[in-house]
């Protein structure tokens, strides 16, 4: 028997798209519907089977839903959980799919919509998967296998609502670690946003003449850096002040290697590499 009967999916991208091709492929849940503004994009979700179905009025959308996924940029969130709330039936429970949690999460709780509804359940989540490329058409059944997932609870999170989140993303095959919503964006700015950051310097940096002697080195050091410039506008924002200290770890680094190149030091500089090395192939291919 599938866990949900219905799993409502708010954007229905290359994350929603995802979870609703996992979620009916392992029969997680018996219908799947997707919403969305595009009528167009939402017909060809169903045509890709990301969803059952879908529809553009997000009241319809979510009218029976056990469960509802948001996955819209950052920013967009806490306005449409907000919106939804009030017309979720009894017992819904509501997670989502951003990259940043402290400031979704703190103002999630202390909404008055939130408050109001004793009966309908926020838990934040965030799936560490993704591409630099977006959309449906680039969503697969297996995004999520073997991949973390990151869950925030916070005191007041109800305890059922929890496990059933937690159990949500274990069921697209996910090894589901939970967190305060601090620590998960401390630990995504340092594994995430600031990797983000150097891949597009380091390409910006690159002189255009000199783009077309780039290879495989320079096209995997770069490739995030063709993420989507408005939705890393969002993260950044919302997680500043947890990448600065990441950036200022970075720099030291940096300049410690700089130093020791322009000594003549190798020593110095080969162990910085060597470090490197080592924590690339502890996390492997």
């Amino acid at each position: 028997m599938p866990e949900f009967q219905q799993v409502s999916i708010l954007g229905v991208g290359l994350i929603g798209g995802s979870i609703g091709l996992a979620a009916l492929k392992r029969k997680i849940a018996a219908k799947v519907v997707g919403i969305g503004r595009s009528e167009e994009k939402l017909a060809k979700a169903k045509r890709q089977g990301c969803i059952s179905e879908g529809t553009t009025q997000w009241q319809a959308g979510i009218r029976g839903a056990d469960l509802i996924v948001v996955c819209s940029p950052v920013e967009s969130i806490v306005p449409l959980v907000e919106q939804l709330v009030p017309f979720c039936q009894p017992g819904t429970i509501i997670t989502d799919a951003g990259s940043t949690k402290q400031k979704i999460v703190d103002t999630l709780h202390l909404s008055e919509s939130i408050r109001g509804r004793k009966d309908v359940y926020f838990v934040g989540s965030h799936p560490m998967a993704g591409s630099d490329k977006s959309g449906s058409d680039f969503a697969t059944a297996d995004l999520f296998q073997n991949r973390v997932t990151i869950v925030t609870p916070v005191a007041e999170t109800e305890r059922t609502a929890k496990a059933t989140v937690r159990k949500f993303w274990e069921s697209l095959g996910s090894e589901v670690h939970e967190m305060s919503p601090s620590e998960h964006d401390a630990v995504v700015a340092a594994t995430s946003h600031m990797p983000h950051v150097i891949a597009a310097l380091v390409a910006a940096s690159t002189p255009e003449a000199m783009l077309q002697f780039t290879s495989t080195g320079w096209a995997d050091t770069t490739r995030i850096a063709a993420g989507d410039i408005d939705l890393w506008r969002q993260i950044l924002t919302t997680n500043r002040g947890h990448v600065l200290q990441t950036l200022a770890n970075f720099e030291k680094l940096l300049a410690a290697f700089r130093t020791s190149l322009e000594a003549g030091q190798e020593e110095h500089w080969i162990k910085l590499l060597k470090q490197g090395k080592h924590h690339r192939d502890i996390v492997g291919s």
